[in-house]
């Protein structure tokens, strides 16, 4: 059953009347595998046996993650880059990769122009341009650690609902792991529809296009999303912490 709730996003830019932006934001109620923000968004179930106690085995987690999403997408190839682990902990400043915090604006995580650099940075010279010649994407593949993520949990908008015109601006990020690459910010615009998965468990995770090189229309380019404080929440829940591993994902 879906339900909504309005909650406070940071955009890259403030309304003209200098007000807040509020977005209202569907939610999914329980176990529903079927539902799909968009192609290549997809909420599923399926236990790790690579996490325990908040530890993650990362070895073990990549194979895991790997053949996931060659199951789920059909692809040939996958090539998984990074992770990020974010735990949230009211209080403190630092972005260094062990004290990661939910992030909390809303961006798209590789513009066009970085995707393409990470397949030159992570593949072999000689590999490049035949992968290159064919279809790609970005796909991270995220899911709660230990507890459920009630707490400051992930929104993602509608890939349809986007003006790309308007409401996605490339920006450089600074990054403590591989220097300057390109994101997208997403501008607030009214009609964008935003959607999350409420509570989600350990045992779920879901998939985020956060980058496609078939640009013909007939996909979704990307996902825009974000942590947020759902008002909802009861006092006193326990912290999110949460796991998203980063893939480049090729298809013959």
């Amino acid at each position: 059953m879906l339900s909504d709730v309005t909650a406070d996003l940071f955009f890259m830019q403030a309304l003209a009347s200098g007000e807040r932006a509020y977005a209202n934001i569907s939610s999914v109620e329980g176990n529903d595998k079927n539902y799909s923000l968009e192609p290549k968004t997809l909420f599923s179930n399926h236990p790790t046996q690579f996490i325990k106690d908040g530890e993650v085995q990362v070895e073990g987690y990549y194979n895991e993650s790997t053949a996931l999403l060659k199951e789920i997408t059909g692809a040939s190839k996958v090539v998984i880059f990074d992770h990020t682990i974010r735990r949230r902990r009211p209080g403190e400043t630092g972005d260094n990769p062990d004290k990661r915090q939910p992030a909390t604006s809303t961006h798209i995580d590789q513009t066009f122009e970085a995707a393409i650099a990470r397949v030159h940075r992570h593949l072999p010279p000689e590999d490049v341009p035949g992968l290159l010649a064919k279809r790609f994407q970005i796909i991270n593949l995220w899911r709660p650690i230990e507890n459920p993520a009630a707490d400051w949990p992930l929104a993602l908008c509608h890939f349809s609902s986007v003006d790309q015109e308007k409401d996605v601006v490339p920006i450089d990020l600074i990054d403590s792991s591989c220097g300057k690459r390109g994101v997208y910010g997403i501008k607030y615009n009214e009609r964008q529809r935003w959607g999350y998965f409420k509570d989600m468990r350990p045992d779920e995770f879901i998939l985020i296009k956060c980058n496609e090189s078939v640009q013909d229309g007939s996909v979704a380019l990307y996902t825009p999303h974000t942590a947020f404080a759902d008002p909802t929440t009861p006092e006193g829940t326990r912290f999110r912490q949460s796991i998203e591993i980063r893939a480049l994902v090729f298809y013959d």
